[in-house]
């Protein structure tokens, strides 16, 4: 068997946001085939329900189709509901993918070890063990395990560096024992060393011994892609995350740890945890002798509220609120709070109160009432009238109606050859176990159930279905 060379790796190509190697064109034979989807697919039991049954049941089947179909008015479409297909989920950086593979990788060595040694005679493990630690036997076993089989990007990124796994376990394990470095980062450059980021993997703000100080993450770090930026903890701040965010100070700081520590409430910036520490203040405060006092922005011009609201103010902030119904304009809640009464509404000491419209005869319709509303009134029916083409009508009681009163004849016609079609299919799954009894009154069921199709009545049901009645 073909070994690979000793000079330089496959030559790679970009795929997604890596770099892979391309496709082995016949491979060296050295690795398992990849399993196809259809294999990584679990087998439905979809399949066994399919297969012939016996003939016994065909007879009665076909005699309940024909039965129920003579006797349903029409054809009964059955609707197939589909399940909603699940949204896409977001395919894992390649860098993380490569490092799972390898992770896989080394625990399947430790297993290959642990399954095949392990008691005995020591000397004979020894002198064994020097011949299948390298193996291409060891090595087969080792990726028959390395993906799941769920794993579509494991597996694919299993296939594409091939030939690269195989260089790594015959010629580099002694000059490259870290396979992660040599496989992930020199080889197909998907990952970066730890604390830098990038393809170039420059190092993090901060440094790529502490990247972002050791206070924040590093978008990208590890990996050839992200922007660097460092994402702080809550309470540091800064390009590097070497700086106290906005309402936290220093508690302690040395050459290489910051604590910072939060100011009292309303404290933008401050020198310590106290109210009267504040040296800059949040939003909606305002400093005065180094205390964060609430500013009233209903009292002042700060407040924007519409006509038909009013202001309340808010620790650090305020609010607009709707003026009660009763009023046009007001200056708090309430209808006594009022500026000016709506329509429908009159002045009553203090307070806009509702006018009862209904007191004045204001319905001039014939079986008209006048009902009351806030602010307004309609005008309905009287009891025992309702409304009809723009008048109030007496309503009629209808007669109590039995269940089969409504229906036509031909309907009930329909109605009787459905019961029909349900005992004949009945009888006609006992006529199939070879009871004669049930034999006989099958077949004088179906005699019955023909003469009466062949009658002057059915006749003309059928015509009517037919003329689309």
């Amino acid at each position: 068997m073909p070994l690979p060379s000793e000079g330089p790796g496959p030559d790679l190509f970009i795929s997604g946001s890596g770099l892979l190697p391309p496709p082995p064109h016949g491979g060296s034979g050295l690795l398992p085939p990849r399993p196809s989807v259809r294999n990584l697919l679990p087998q439905s039991p979809a399949w066994e329900k399919m297969a012939p049954r016996s003939s016994r049941g065909i007879a009665p089947a076909m005699l309940c189709g024909l039965s129920l179909f003579l006797g349903f008015p029409g054809l009964v479409w059955v609707q197939i509901s589909v399940p909603p297909q699940s949204s896409p989920h977001t395919e894992p950086h390649p860098c993380h993918t490569c490092r799972g593979l390898v992770d896989s990788f080394n625990k399947g060595l430790e297993r290959t070890i642990r399954d095949n040694f392990g008691g005995g005679n020591t000397a004979w493990e020894e002198e064994k063990l020097s011949k299948y630690k390298d193996s291409e036997t060891r090595l087969v076993e080792v990726l028959e395990g390395v993906c799941s089989k769920s794993d579509f990007e494991c597996h694919r990124l299993l296939e594409l560096s091939e030939e690269l796994v195989e260089s790594w376990w015959f010629h580099k394990q002694q000059e490259a024992p870290d396979l992660f470095q040599w496989l992930c980062s020199d080889s197909l450059k998907l990952c970066c060393p730890s604390g830098t980021f990038g393809p170039s993997c420059l190092p993090c703000p901060g440094g790529a011994e502490r990247p972002c100080g050791g206070y924040g993450h590093c978008e990208g770090e590890g990996t050839r892609g992200g922007s660097g930026h460092c994402d702080c903890q809550a309470g540091y701040g800064g390009e590097a995350c070497g700086q106290c965010g906005l309402g936290y100070f220093e508690a302690e700081r040395n050459a290489s740890h910051l604590v910072c520590s939060a100011c009292f409430g309303p404290c933008a910036r401050c020198s310590g945890p106290e109210e009267s520490h504040c040296l800059q203040c949040k939003k909606g405060w305002a400093l005065h002798h180094l205390k964060c006092v609430d500013i009233d922005e209903c009292g002042t011009e700060r407040a924007s509220c519409g006509a038909d609201q009013f202001c309340v103010n808010t620790e650090g902030s305020y609010e607009c609120r709707d003026c009660a119904k009763a009023c046009l304009g007001c200056m708090g809640a309430g209808p006594g709070r009022c500026k000016k009464c709506s329509p429908g509404y009159q002045q009553v000491g203090s307070k806009c109160l509702d006018v009862d419209e209904c007191e004045t005869a204001v319905c001039p319709g014939e079986n008209q009432q006048c009902e009351n509303t806030e602010g307004s009134y309609r005008c309905i029916c009287a009891d025992g009238y309702k409304q009809m083409e723009g008048i109030c009508v007496k309503e009629q009681i209808p007669e109590s109606a039995g269940f089969f009163s409504e229906m036509t004849e031909d309907e009930l016609v329909v109605l009787q050859q459905m019961f029909f079609g349900v005992i004949i299919c009945a009888l006609a799954t006992l006529a199939a176990k070879g009871d004669l009894v049930f034999t006989a009154i099958f077949i004088g069921a179906v005699a019955a159930m023909t003469g009466y199709w062949l009658s002057e009545r059915s006749d003309r049901v059928l015509e009517g279905f037919i003329k689309g009645r």
